[in-house]
C-alpha cells in the first residue's frame, strides 16, 4: 500500500467534490438535500480556494483531503471507499506536523468523525448550536 501527499490545485477540485460527496453520504445522513446541494457548490467557490488543501493518494488515485485555517483543522475528508484504511489518521498526522493545529470542528450528529478525533486526542471543549454557517446543525468544538 503505497501512499503520498501533495498540495491540489483548481484541476483536482472536480476529483476534491467527488470525495467530499462520498464520505458525506457515507457519514453525514443528517444532512437535508438542500443543504448538501448548497456545500456541494460553495466548497469548491467559496471554501478550496482560500485554504492550502493537501490530498492524499493510495496507489497513485485521490482518496482524500484536508485543510487547516490557523489553528483549526477546515476539513478531512476521505472517499467512502477508503474508510478505515488508516488514510484520515495518516493526513490528519502530515497536517499536524506541518502546521501545528489544535482545534478541529465536528457536527454532533456524526458520532464516527467524532470518535476518529477522539482516538487520535482530541477532547470535547464546547459545543454550538449551529454550524459555521448558521444552519441548525449542532457543532462539537474539539481541541488537542
Amino acid at each position: 500500500m503505497y501512499h503520498s501527499i501533495r498540495i491540489a490545485s483548481a484541476e483536482d477540485y472536480p476529483k476534491i467534490t467527488e470525495i467530499w460527496e462520498s464520505a458525506v453520504k457515507a457519514t453525514h445522513d443528517f444532512l437535508s438535500e438542500a443543504d448538501f446541494e448548497y456545500f456541494k457548490e460553495i466548497i469548491p467557490k467559496d471554501y478550496l480556494p482560500n485554504l492550502e488543501v493537501y490530498l492524499i493518494s493510495l496507489n497513485n488515485e485521490i482518496k482524500g483531503f484536508g485543510a487547516v485555517s490557523e489553528d483549526t483543522l477546515e476539513m478531512l475528508f476521505i472517499h467512502s471507499n477508503s474508510h478505515g484504511k488508516g488514510l484520515g489518521k495518516i493526513l490528519c498526522q502530515f497536517l499536524k506536523d506541518k502546521t501545528d493545529f489544535t482545534k478541529v470542528d465536528v457536527n454532533e450528529q456524526n458520532p464516527q468523525a467524532i470518535g476518529f478525533y477522539q482516538k487520535i486526542g482530541f477532547k470535547k471543549i464546547r459545543r454550538s448550536e449551529k454550524d459555521g454557517s448558521g444552519k441548525d446543525y449542532p457543532i462539537i468544538h474539539m481541541s488537542l
